[in-house]
């Protein structure tokens, strides 16, 4: 096994060549606005999973997804020779589709901030039922605790009901 330090810095130093050369190098028009996102290595060092986004439609995505595996070799090769690496790892691309779970719940909190909002307004210069203030505070004494009081042989008295003096 390779340590793992150095596993993520050739993950690392892979998206950046991987992010060059969508920019600069491929020239494939069906590659739409990609950004490359992540890239995962395997403890082996030998197979690399690239993450990407494309901004667009699904067509564009599927396009880009095809542009992507038609240049791999190029990619690949680039890879090796700007990283010194002994064995090249193979290159997978995959869509990540965590922007787009962002947007997604970016929209849903939307939703519920508008309904709460929502309700905020309906509850404007609604009053509680029942008594503004329901819980008893110190000093406040029940009536009918104060009848128990006057019995003879009232007193401090112990769990049982028994009188403790």
């Amino acid at each position: 096994m390779v340590d793992a330090a150095r596993a993520r810095k050739l993950a690392d130093r892979i998206q950046q060549v991987v992010a060059e050369m969508l920019e600069r190098r491929i020239k494939d028009p069906r590659l739409g606005f990609v950004t490359v996102t992540d890239t995962k290595i395997t403890g082996d060092l030998r197979d690399a999973t690239v993450f990407y986004t494309v901004f667009g439609s699904e067509a564009e995505r599927a396009d880009t997804a095809a542009a992507l595996e038609s240049a791999k070799g190029v990619i690949r090769s680039e890879v090796g020779r700007q990283t010194g690496v002994r064995h090249t790892p193979t290159l997978t691309f995959h869509h990540d589709p965590l922007p787009d779970s962002a947007r997604h719940l970016d929209v849903l909190l939307a939703e519920a901030k508008a309904r709460d909002e929502e309700i905020a307004k309906k509850a404007e210069g609604a009053v509680h039922a029942g008594e503004p203030d329901p819980y008893r505070k110190p000093g406040d004494e029940d009536q009918e605790g104060e009848d128990d009081l006057g019995e003879i042989g009232a007193g401090p008295s112990d769990h049982a009901g028994r009188s403790a003096l």
